[in-house]
């Protein structure tokens, strides 16, 4: 709408064409109050009944919570409103009305169960706190970009349909491909390494990742949107500093960017990461787990870290850290073991308290080696030939990592499910809407 003036800009002694939703109505006899409500806020429209026209009064009153209306009129100064001003209305005309029985109360009013929210996510961002969220995972994308940017890195796009899966196992989605059997792609891995050996040198993408596991928890989902990084001649120490500072650039902006966010979501002080996070090898990590006490049994060299002792290693450690150094038995065949000791593998990930955030490490960039990782964990390296082959011509050291929007979003602003983070969530149960 070319004459549209948004709630928020609406200002004393301006004649405005306002449009939006139907957020409450208030009838207190001969005077009524509709509270109308757009992307920027809402904004308060009385209505004189002795003084009106019946028709407009009865239009304005008598439209179901959430129609779509324009009301066209004089904004005037009313310290008593929500806002500090209120529309005296000349014109309402509904535009789409609502149906009377809403499956769930936009205003908040009425809480609903998560399952309710997501069978209806229109309406469920239709309330402040939940649009609230979606507008800060919006500035972590927008700041870990400009960062990427900032370090030298371009932005690619790779396939999500694909003949082999990244890491092979039985966690792929199997499709059709005009006769021939495909999968959705695990992760970009494969494809940004072999953008490492081109011209690129250093690569990022955001995109979508499809993983058939089973888990059916509040932080695990089976479709999700990693941010990928990979990089030319670094090893996997460098590799952590960006990781470190894409961190820190989608803290320090969502504190500078979305003031009004946080102040909905209740975050007086958000807390910005600052110093260096601390870099724990695998073994020092399962020393301090197990100095805890919180585990049944101690852990001992080859464990895979449970939830419950990464949960008792960020309690002790009170904030993000890496892991680095893991056994190579438990790191994909792609990651680089050390010379010196082939049992120690140059993988690292980074975690939340709470849980991990972050995989990556140094790549093996040599052709036999990479080819004898593959053999050792069961894989056909025919299979990934295409991959493989680059490797022969010409490939650099490097390293890179990748994380999920969703984890970092859900830990940033301590959400209890990880669906709160994402619009549309793929798990096992849901595939519609």
């Amino acid at each position: 709408m070319k004459d549209r003036t948004h709630t928020a800009d609406a200002e004393p002694g301006e004649t405005v064409t306002v449009a939006g939703w139907v957020h409450e109505i208030r009838d207190l006899g001969g005077i009524a109050f509709l509270i109308l409500r757009d992307a920027t806020g809402k904004i308060q429209v009385k209505f004189e009944k002795e003084e009106m026209d019946d028709d407009l009064v009865e239009t304005g009153l008598g439209v179901h919570r959430e129609s779509v209306i324009t009301v066209s009129g004089d904004v005037e100064e009313e310290p008593r409103a929500p806002t500090g001003v209120e529309i005296v209305p000349e014109s309402v005309d509904v535009v789409a009305e609502a149906a009377p029985d809403l499956p769930l109360d936009p205003s908040g009013k009425v809480d609903a169960e998560l399952s309710t929210r997501l069978d209806n996510r229109t309406l469920d961002l239709r309330k402040e706190e939940v649009k609230a969220v979606f507008e800060i995972r919006a500035e972590v994308l927008r700041a870990v970009r400009e960062y990427f940017r900032s370090v030298g890195s371009t932005e690619i796009n790779t396939p999500k349909i694909v003949a082999t899966g990244t890491e092979g196992g039985t966690e792929l989605f199997p499709i059709t491909y005009f006769g021939r059997e495909a999968f959705m792609n695990q992760s970009p891995q494969l494809f940004k390494q072999l953008m490492v050996g081109s011209g690129l040198e250093r690569v990022f993408e955001i995109g979508p990742i499809f993983r058939a596991e089973e888990h059916n928890t509040p932080r695990h989902l089976n479709e999700a949107t990693m941010i990928d990084f990979e990089s030319a001649f670094v090893d996997h120490e460098e590799a952590m500093d960006v990781c470190e500072g894409t961190l820190k650039a989608a803290y320090e902006a969502v504190a500078e960017n979305c003031a009004e966010q946080l102040e909905i979501l209740g975050y007086e002080d958000f807390e910005v990461p600052v110093g260096d996070f601390p870099r724990l090898t695998y073994e020092e990590a399962i020393e301090r787990i197990n100095a805890t006490g919180a585990l049944d049994e101690q852990l001992v060299w080859g464990d895979d870290l449970s939830t419950e002792a990464e949960k008792a290693l960020g309690e002790d450690v009170g904030g993000h850290y890496f892991i680095t150094d893991w056994p190579s038995e438990i790191k994909p065949f792609y990651i680089q073991d050390y010379d010196e000791d082939p049992q120690l593998s140059k993988g690292f990930d980074l975690m939340h308290p709470r849980m991990e955030l972050v995989s990556g490490g140094q790549r093996e960039h040599r052709y036999e080696k990479l080819v004898a990782g593959f053999e050792q964990q069961g894989l056909d390296p025919d299979q990934f030939e295409y991959y493989t082959k680059m490797f022969k011509y010409g490939m650099p050291p490097h390293a890179g990592w990748a994380y999920g929007v969703e984890r970092l979003v859900m830990t940033m602003l301590d959400l209890p499910n990880i669906r709160e983070a994402v619009l549309f969530p793929r798990d096992r149960q849901r595939l519609s809407p």
